[in-house]
């Protein structure tokens, strides 16, 4: 066992947030100061709760005027975001620019491999006439199950239809869709580089850890500031940092297909708050029984739970793993 202190429902809670903060900044200035040698900080900032404490942290880091928010809209954002986002930077008097990326991905044909692959699963789809998204909805995570992804196509007039989403349109789908991440982190390098700062990452823990980002997309950045905290902590370091209260209240979402669609739906099938404590529990090797015990859930459940979890890690590793060099030499 790697812990000292019983499962609680409030483990995760930082006890306190000014200490945390202090040695994150801390450390952020001298990686990007001193380390990497830039002279500031690029943010790309979208409204949600991860960007925009780490746009905060930096802020407070090297100073308002080091730092560069960038907002990079596509025709299937959420007016939303983009909103807030100016919210946001207002509020920390950082500069922000807009790039839209729709031409990009065009350009990319982005969208017109997507519905290609949704067109197969569902003929009558037009992306004129019908929104799309992709999510688990049954989950296997109590019961050792890889997920089961469903593709959901919601006409203008509200009809809605689903139905299992094969693996090879599944691929096709999540493949055109990462060209919006990594279109992102360019336009990010793009601007770190005229301006010699260095990219700001935004990925949290359980990003990070259970390979809810894109390779070489939102993957991909000089620092992490938050890479190490649980969400509830993230929130925890928002309301310590005055994140507009707008920000903090809104559900995160992934902001990646037409229809709304939460993170939850999509990728972590529970509540953050609860999968932050049963991932705490995991990791820290706290035993299914006493996290059960706690949870007012089963161990049998909560056993199979932490084997999906182990396995999430496992089949995920190719995406944080750093390019294989080691061919000769050696």
């Amino acid at each position: 066992m790697n812990h000292h202190k019983p499962f609680t429902k409030n483990i995760i809670l930082l006890e306190n947030v000014e200490e945390v903060v202090e040695k994150i900044i801390t450390k952020l200035r001298d990686d990007v100061f001193q380390k990497i040698r830039r002279h500031g900080g690029v943010v790309g900032i979208s409204g949600g709760i991860d960007s925009s404490v780490c746009l905060a942290l930096t802020a407070k880091a090297f100073g308002p005027e080091k730092v560069l928010g960038i907002m990079m809209p596509e025709k299937d954002s959420n007016p939303d975001s983009e909103i807030l986002a100016k919210e946001l930077a207002d509020k920390f008097g950082v500069r922000a620019l807009k790039e839209n990326i729709t031409p990009v991905l065009s350009g990319f044909a982005c969208y017109g491999r997507r519905d290609e692959a949704v067109k197969r699963v569902f003929p009558e789809y037009n992306p004129s006439e019908y929104k799309m998204k992709i999510g688990v909805r049954d989950t296997g995570l109590f019961n050792n199950l890889p997920p089961v992804f469903h593709l959901t196509i919601i006409k203008n007039n509200g009809e809605q239809k689903d139905k299992i989403l094969p693996v090879n349109e599944y691929l096709q789908i999540v493949a055109a869709s990462n060209f919006k991440q990594r279109t992102r982190m360019s336009m990010l390098y793009y601007h770190a580089e005229a301006l010699h700062y260095a990219v700001i990452g935004t990925p949290n823990k359980h990003e990070q850890e259970q390979g809810f980002f894109v390779k070489y997309g939102d993957g991909g950045a000089d620092v992490m500031p938050i890479g190490n905290l649980y969400k509830t902590q993230v929130y925890q370091l928002a309301e310590y940092l005055g994140v507009p209260k707008a920000i903090i209240e809104r559900t995160p979402t992934t902001d990646t297909y037409s229809a709304e669609q939460t993170q939850e739906e999509f990728f972590y099938q529970l509540p953050f708050d609860l999968m932050d404590r049963y991932w705490y529990g995991f990791e820290n090797g706290y035993s299914p029984k006493e996290v059960a015990e706690v949870m007012g859930e089963t161990e049998e459940r909560i056993a199979a739970l932490f084997r999906n979890f182990e396995r999430k890690r496992k089949t995920t590793e190719y995406l944080r793993m750093a390019p294989v060099r080691d061919y000769y030499g050696v």
